[in-house]
């Protein structure tokens, strides 16, 4: 017996429904894209020197100060508030009579902001030429230029 003439509602889909596949996708994704966020950032790889920097009158170091969570400048063993950073870099500028280069040494965990606010400093008051101090190739952890 053949079914001639059969009921709509009785054939049979030939087509998958993807919806629900769709959105299992989109879930996955949306995860993904959350857990990447979190992820540590990768490491800055390490800066090398060709040519070794010439002796600099002024070496700034620029640490973090981990018990008030703030960043340091340091010029010898004198520590320079950030509001009155430009004063002593026309003060350094003018003793070291008028000297147009400047190494600032800062450490990894410093904010980039902080070392651009010494950077801008040391324009304003005159100085022209940056080194940015990083380990020697083949120097032990603690030497830096």
């Amino acid at each position: 017996m053949a079914l001639v003439g059969s009921n709509p509602e009785e054939d049979v889909m030939s087509t998958i429904n993807i919806t629900p596949f769709t959105d299992v996708l989109l879930v996955l994704l949306i995860i993904f894209m959350i857990l990447t966020s979190l992820l540590k950032p990768p490491p800055v790889p390490e800066a090398k020197n060709r040519i070794k920097v010439t002796n600099s009158p002024l070496v700034m170091i620029i640490s973090h100060n981990p018990k008030t969570n703030q960043d340091e400048i340091q010029v010898g063993a004198e520590i320079i508030p950030k509001l009155e950073l430009y004063k002593f870099m026309k003060g350094y500028h003018e003793q070291f009579g008028n000297a147009d280069d400047i190494i600032i040494k800062a450490a990894p965990t410093v904010k980039y902001g902080t070392v651009l606010t010494v950077m801008d400093a040391a324009k304003e008051a005159g100085f022209s030429q940056f080194g940015l101090a990083n380990k020697i190739q083949g120097a032990p952890d603690n030497a830096q230029t």
